[in-house]
């Protein structure tokens, strides 16, 4: 079985939302001083590989540690959606996949876009959904869908119509994907497990496929 890492470093000069302040790490206690090193961590719940909770966008839904922890883990199928004039996924993009979605508890779509973290362009026209797309993914039985993106929605959105689509019907939203080009097979086992804290509407995960081609009936599996 092979692991890979889908996920970016933490680190306090790393991209985060706009708005969002940077992860604050520092030494609380040194060997010299203390005998032993612990930092001191300050850090926002949606920075960097992350999950968004129902509760992040709507209001009196799940939190993060209302779903069991077998929640985060399961069969993944990876889309790459073709090259397009415009930076929206239809349903048109979806639909010819839309067996292989059924058979899967994750969608994880690369577009590309994190080739671009580390730099400004992160932060603006990269690809997003269609709202109508969002709601054609809600038919599947998805824990969840990820995203190679500093967000789910357009920049500029602010009624998130894409996330609202997904997390009312507690499909768990993931973003700051790494690595998906990196994957040799379009199936394959996924996790994202978040930290175990009360009310998350969010939480850094440590994202990763597994690689075992033997375990799925898929055809045509790498």
């Amino acid at each position: 079985m092979k692991i890979i890492d889908l996920t970016h470093s933490i680190s306090p000069k790393m991209p985060v939302y706009p708005g969002t302040e940077a992860p604050l790490i520092v030494t609380a206690c040194s060997i010299d001083d203390s005998g032993f090193l612990e930092k001191k961590i300050t850090i926002y719940s949606h920075t960097g590989t992350h999950i968004d909770a129902p509760a992040h966008i709507i209001k009196n839904s799940k939190t993060l540690d209302m779903f069991p922890i077998s929640y985060f883990y399961g069969k993944a199928f990876l889309l790459n959606p073709a090259k397009r004039r415009t930076q929206t996924i239809d349903i048109k993009e979806l639909k010819p996949h839309q067996d292989a979605i059924g058979q899967v508890e994750f969608l994880l779509i690369d577009t590309g876009w994190s080739q671009y973290w580390n730099s400004e362009r992160y932060f603006s026209d990269y690809p997003v959904l269609s709202p109508e797309a969002a709601d054609w993914l809600c038919q599947f039985k998805l824990k969840g869908v990820g995203f190679d993106t500093i967000s789910a929605d357009k920049p500029d959105s602010r009624n998130y119509p894409v996330h609202k689509a997904l997390l009312q019907k507690d499909i768990i939203i993931i973003e700051n994907l790494a690595g998906l080009e990196k994957l040799p097979c379009k199936h394959f086992l996924f996790s994202c497990f978040p930290m175990n804290f009360e009310d998350a509407d969010g939480s850094p995960v440590r994202a990763a496929a597994f690689i075992t081609p033997n375990f799925f009936a898929f055809k045509n599996i790498c």
